[in-house]
């Protein structure tokens, strides 16, 4: 039986075992409800009986039966949530572990560089790209700006706004406009 993350565990949040969660599921209300068992990764330290959920501030918070106080809740931080596959009905869904390593281009073919990552956000998801410059570039993983993932390739064509690509970059002190006294 294949399975993806459903969501990955943050840090952990007040003093009654609540933990963060970094979430990769597009249906996270249907997901997260009291008493569901997760697998996770690695493996042996699971599974984890679902205890509680809320939202708080944009974020979900977890609690586990197997972890009732703050202690330990924090030795669940970086442990992975796994659902099978075939439980999962979005169509159209990405994971991460499908992107990792795609290349990204441009139409034109020019290359952007190299999926490292997929951040879950409230309003919309962001493709983590590793620049060919360095510098890491996140894009808004909406169909207007991915407009093709061609999975026999592992190419991710994009067409990102003037200016997105360059966002978050350093800005040169010096500019050619200016002379140096």
């Amino acid at each position: 039986m294949d399975e993806v993350v459903v969501a990955r565990i943050g840090k952990a949040h007040g003093l009654k075992g609540e933990v963060t969660v970094q979430v990769h599921t597009d249906s996270p209300e249907e997901r997260f409800v009291a008493g569901a068992a997760f697998v996770t990764d690695p493996a042996h330290r699971g599974p984890l009986t679902l205890r509680s959920t809320r939202v708080h501030n944009g974020i979900y918070l977890l609690a586990f039966e197997e972890a009732p106080d703050r202690t330990a809740a924090e030795g669940l931080r970086g442990i992975n949530l796994l659902a099978a596959a075939d439980e999962l009905v979005e169509d159209d869904a990405w994971y991460e572990e499908d992107l990792l390593g795609f290349g990204v281009v441009l139409e034109d073919g020019t290359a952007v560089g190299t999926v490292k990552g997929l951040e879950s956000r409230e309003m919309q998801d962001l493709l983590v790209v590793d620049g060919v410059d360095g510098y890491d570039v996140l894009l808004p993983f909406v169909e207007e700006i991915v407009p093709e993932v061609d999975e026999d390739e592992r190419r991710i064509v994009v067409t990102p706004p003037p200016g997105l690509l360059e966002l978050g970059r350093p800005t040169d002190a010096h500019s050619d406009d200016v002379e140096e006294a």
